[in-house]
């Protein structure tokens, strides 16, 4: 299998800021202020403990802290946008004050992007595409921060090709994000692995993922301990770190550019061995 490049660039972000992409893969360690999120649920209600935890993920190499306040695992407690604020919003102000890190925030509801924005927080993280809410396009524009968007098939109709489901779905994102002044260069895409996918259509998705570079955005994945990763393993492991990094390195193979992980130095080193095997491919010597 050849080696797909990533398609790199500059990601402009929230307060000024911007990620350097494609020589070296971005992580982004995922904080669930959220007491029934299906991997670390409850493990960071308090405000010290959340931004303990989100301090080592920096500490061991990731660049952004992404922080969500209501699990979407499925058959999750929906919360309101009132109690998702409050787990949130205490958390990204002091991590903004105790770090210089990059801070994303997890959420499809305008009204909390652009409050976690003023709270510290560079990037928009959106697991609904800006169609749930498209208002959320419009507070990305108007902060001038990073948007995310991510691919679902929750509640639609999908078609039967992956791919051609996640360009229907995509170009309707870039669709909203443009009508509402996002710049080009602030967006990132998610094919949004685990959101309505059986485990063959992941793992379809993962072996096609570099046609979706034809999109022409960095890309984002987020498979880490998530259903289909257990289930091709053959055991309900709650937190199968190894079979995640390995997802990592076969995406980021195929041209991914930011990983989305709970277990950032499993990710991290394995990212690390895909990346040196890029290099050399390129003539590099060390």
């Amino acid at each position: 299998m050849d080696v797909i490049e990533p398609r790199g660039g500059t990601w402009q972000v929230g307060h000024g800021r911007s990620v350097e992409l494609g020589g070296v893969a971005c992580i982004m360690g995922i904080l669930n202020a959220t007491p029934d999120s299906f991997s670390d649920g409850g493990r960071y209600a308090s405000v010290e403990a959340a931004v303990a935890e989100s301090l080592k993920m920096v500490a061991e190499g990731a660049s952004i802290v992404d922080i969500g306040g209501e699990s979407t695992r499925p058959g999750a407690t929906p919360v309101d946008a009132l109690e998702e604020q409050r787990r949130i919003l205490p958390v990204i102000e002091e991590l903004a004050r105790r770090s210089n890190c990059l801070i994303s925030v997890d959420t499809y509801r305008s009204e909390t992007a652009r409050l976690a924005v003023d709270a510290g927080a560079h990037i928009v993280n959106d697991v609904w595409g800006a169609q749930k809410d498209p208002a959320i396009a419009r507070v990305a524009a108007e902060t001038r921060s990073g948007l995310c968007m991510m691919h679902t098939g929750r509640e639609r109709e999908t078609l039967p090709d992956v791919i051609e489901d996640q360009f229907l779905f995509l170009r309707r994102s870039l669709e909203i994000a443009r009508g509402a002044g996002v710049a080009d260069g602030a967006i990132v895409l998610d094919p949004g692995f685990g959101f309505a996918k059986d485990g063959p259509e992941n793992m379809i998705l993962m072996a096609r993922f570099a046609e979706l570079m034809s999109l022409g955005f960095p890309l984002l994945v987020g498979t880490s301990r998530k259903r289909f990763v257990r289930g091709a393993i053959g055991r309900a492991d709650p937190e199968p770190d190894i079979a995640s990094a390995a997802t990592s390195v076969l995406l980021r193979e195929r041209g991914a550019d930011i990983f989305r992980v709970h277990n950032v130095p499993a990710n991290r080193d394995a990212l690390m061995i895909a990346d040196a095997m890029r290099r050399a491919l390129q003539g590099e010597r060390w």
